[in-house]
């Protein structure tokens, strides 16, 4: 599939709006997840709860009070797909469990290979790239963070996700 067949989605955020290219033809299966949850407007109103600088910042899962939305089932993890965490991918957050992502992603901010399928264990699927608004994930990144109950690298003034649209075409 050529590039401009990828569908782009806005994430606006109460620090600006950034414009991600979703990979369908190398990760079908995170792009469809993604995309159904843009669907349902679950993005809206959650927060970036983690936003570690030089690393990523992680969202699309708690709202600001920390509590975690309900999500789908998790999906199957695509990291073999042979795309990068270089800075400014987008990528599938889970747990210790291989397959287990759901809504969260994260924006890597700087290039993590020990992140990549061939790095420590499974690794973590790449499914889109930032396009537009590199410098609203740089402010993102750059606020400061604190805990919040068992929660750390929490940003101090909760970072919103206002709305995740389909980008005009």
């Amino acid at each position: 599939m050529a590039e401009e067949t990828n569908p782009r989605v806005n994430l606006t955020t109460s620090k600006g709006t950034i414009t991600l290219e979703l990979f369908q033809d190398t990760a079908p299966i995170s792009v469809a997840n993604f995309l159904s949850y843009l669907e349902k407007d679950f993005f809206s109103g959650t927060i970036f709860h983690r936003v570690i600088s030089n690393f990523m910042v992680q969202g699309g899962g708690f709202t600001a009070d920390m509590e975690q939305k309900n999500t789908e089932s998790p999906i199957k993890n695509e990291a073999g797909n042979g795309v990068k965490n270089e800075r400014y991918t987008v990528a599938m957050a889970r747990t210790q469990v291989v397959d287990s992502a759901t809504s969260q992603f994260f924006i890597n901010t700087a290039n993590n290979d020990f992140l990549n399928h061939d790095g420590r264990d499974f690794g973590y699927a790449v499914f889109g790239k930032v396009v537009e608004g590199t410098e609203v994930v740089d402010a993102i990144e750059s606020v400061p963070t604190g805990s919040k109950g068992l929660h750390r690298d929490v940003p101090v003034d909760p970072v919103f996700i206002e709305s995740v649209s389909l980008a005009d075409s």
